[in-house]
């Protein structure tokens, strides 16, 4: 049946989301990260670090991070913004047919004191994440409520999860495929059309509408064996592919910009779960 339950990821309040096929996500209010979605096949398809803080003091090291107001360090603020460290409201929820989803805002007030003195405007952010088959949607919103315009840039930094990165092919990002070197970042703007994953038995087709480019990431071994919420090995087990706005969107007082994220995947057999919500 269709249901939206509370749930814990680590040491994080979450809220689990169950579509009537059994189709889950899992997404913390910290952040209004997701950490988990499984299709109906009962099959993890998202990374998460096992060595990721969960409990609140740092940014989640896989899943989907939510990127407001600023993209890396393209900016004056924080790196990749305050959406992905504060805590979300969650919103309107329940079930539209055969999946289910849960709405989840984050407004000025919800923010730390110096967060929201460093970006003072008035805005609403509302995340809608939908599951259902071996489906995932998630739209992302951003209401100027003020009235005065701001700029923005956005991403969802989504980490697939897949059994070898040596085995990753992308499709619909350049002339031909795109394999996974030792590191690879890279931002491809203008993205129009499908993208598709290809990684062993699995292939993940990728849509994206308001996001203008897309962001290829995977640390490779050095920068892996570097960071203190990673383990060595874990960089073979993911590779990011996220919607993204770079360049600043301009938003008006009073208007609305929406960017919407669709992966549908199938997969044989593969990895299962690393840190199970409960």
């Amino acid at each position: 049946m269709n249901a939206i339950t509370p749930a814990t990821f680590g040491q994080l309040p979450a809220v689990r989301i169950t579509a009537a096929d059994g189709a889950q996500a899992v997404v913390t209010l910290y952040g209004a990260h997701l950490v988990s979605w499984k299709g109906a096949d009962g099959q993890e398809r998202i990374f998460c670090s096992a060595k990721s803080a969960l409990d609140g003091s740092r940014a989640i090291r896989g899943g989907v991070p939510v990127i407001f107001p600023q993209f890396n360090e393209r900016g004056s603020g924080m790196r990749h913004g305050f959406a992905r460290v504060s805590t979300w409201a969650l919103g309107e929820h329940g079930a539209d047919g055969d999946t289910s989803f849960a709405e989840f805002e984050l407004a000025p007030n919800d923010l730390a004191p110096e967060r929201a003195a460093a970006w003072p405007h008035d805005f609403r952010l509302r995340l809608r994440v939908t599951v259902g088959a071996n489906k995932l949607a998630m739209a992302l919103e951003v209401d100027n409520r003020g009235a005065d315009a701001f700029a923005f840039s956005c991403a969802l930094h989504t980490y697939h999860l897949v059994d070898s990165i040596g085995a990753v092919r992308i499709d619909g990002l350049q002339a031909g495929p795109l394999a996974i070197g030792d590191t690879l970042d890279e931002i491809f703007y203008g993205v129009k059309g499908q993208v598709t994953l290809h990684a062993g038995s699995r292939k993940v087709e990728l849509d994206q509408d308001g996001f203008t480019d897309a962001v290829v990431w995977n640390p490779g071994a050095a920068n892996a064996a570097a960071m203190p919420d990673l383990e060595d090995d874990e960089y073979q087990r993911f590779v990011c592919i996220e919607p993204a706005c770079i360049e600043p969107v301009t938003l008006a007082g009073g208007a609305q910009w929406r960017g919407h994220y669709g992966v549908s995947s199938q997969m044989g057999s593969g990895p299962q779960d690393q840190t199970p919500a409960s």
